[in-house]
């Protein structure tokens, strides 16, 4: 059957359906959002029932609760699901339905007019949650209830629902072990103190291009502007290792390595890396097995025994591909990688030269010769 038999269509459509709409939506995620969307509704539910369940003319819980709760569990990266964007944004939207609500008679006018208003206020506190305009609607149409309360329903119950869910999706997310409230990953700074960028920022895209890019597709997207650029990276990454990842550890590594065991004097460990001009001297104990690396600086701090010195190892298996070492290569800090087995015995090590090697031989002959040139 063709392509383009139209027949052919639906098959590709309903295949679809089953696809996850974000990017990382895996099935083991999914299950967590949902047992997480059930524990903390329900608690937050009890929890509101105990407080003003009983003749307090409010609801045990709020409708945009349940919107807040998918963002918080199904999506808890996002910009929108963080505490004061689910807290700071229900409470305020909730304050401004309110204020239409008491200000404006016609509901068709306070509603809309309700809603404008929490968005814009959620845009200038930095709290933007959609589940906001729910809020924001329940504080304009809530009735009764909504009315005796006046300006105390966005504290309770919107205010104190918002807290509390938070509250549980802070206590889930870690028991899960996933990371909530999200923190983007900071820019790397230049470890030699200077003004220079990192290596890893030198070469490719930088923030600027971000900035660029994101004002010429005009688009707004549900993701921080750091994490777009760490994503971008590891993309850059992925590429390189999936188009150039042929070369394993085991190809490039040196395997006369130079040790000591745990049990020897910084003059000795000085002395072995200043006659073979290394910079890291892997450490070892009296059976073999790795135990951590020396350098010139640490052995600085050290007197007599380095044993309270050293460093923790920057490690790999002799399968690994070559290139995918080079993030530890490149942070400024480590200057060898060693190469061990799985009982942690030490079977080669790969230095930024080694990996420097390893790279010029994936670039073709043409473009070094011009380069030599």
């Amino acid at each position: 059957m063709s392509s383009l038999d139209p027949q052919s269509k639906p098959a590709r459509t309903r295949f679809r359906l089953f696809a996850p709409i974000l990017a990382g939506a895996t099935l083991r995620e999914r299950l967590l959002a949902c047992l997480g969307a059930l524990i903390a509704i329900a608690l937050t539910g009890m929890i509101g029932g105990y407080f003003f369940g009983d003749g307090a003319d409010l609801p045990l819980i709020v409708a945009p609760m349940g919107a807040s709760a998918v963002l918080l569990f199904a999506v808890p990266a996002s910009p929108l699901a963080q505490p004061w964007s689910i807290i700071g944004g229900n409470t305020i939207s909730a304050l401004m339905g309110v204020l239409a609500a008491s200000v404006i008679h016609d509901p068709v006018i306070a509603i809309g007019v309700g809603v404008s208003l929490a968005i814009g206020a959620m845009s200038f506190t930095r709290s933007l949650h959609p589940p906001g305009g729910a809020a924001a609607l329940t504080a304009v149409l809530g009735g009764p209830a909504v009315a005796h309360w006046g300006l105390l329903f966005p504290l309770v119950p919107v205010g104190l629902n918002s807290c509390v869910l938070v509250a549980l999706g802070v206590a889930f997310h870690r028991l899960s072990r996933r990371s909530y409230p999200h923190v983007s990953v900071a820019v790397p700074a230049n470890v030699h103190g200077t003004s220079d960028l990192p290596p890893s920022r030198r070469v490719g895209f930088n923030e600027q291009d971000i900035d660029a890019a994101l004002v010429n597709l005009d688009e707004t997207f549900d993701i921080d502007r750091e994490d777009l650029g760490k994503l971008l990276r590891q993309v850059e990454f992925e590429s390189l290792l999936r188009s150039k990842g042929e070369i394993l550890c085991r190809d490039i590594m040196s395997r006369d390595v130079i040790s000591i065991e745990e049990g020897g004097t910084t003059d000795e460990a000085l002395a072995l890396l200043l006659k073979h001009n290394i910079r890291t001297l892997p450490v070892k104990s009296g059976d073999g097995r790795l135990i951590g690396t020396l350098g010139l600086r640490e052995l600085a701090q050290a007197s007599v025994s380095f044993k309270d010195y050293i460093s923790p190892a920057a490690t790999a298996s002799a399968q690994d591909r070559a290139l995918g070492l080079l993030p530890t290569l490149t942070d400024g800090h480590t200057h060898a990688v060693i190469i061990v087995d799985a009982g942690l015995n030490i079977l080669g090590l790969i230095s930024q030269t080694d990996l420097l090697s390893a790279v010029a031989r994936t670039l073709p002959v043409d473009r070094l010769q011009n380069q030599a040139a």
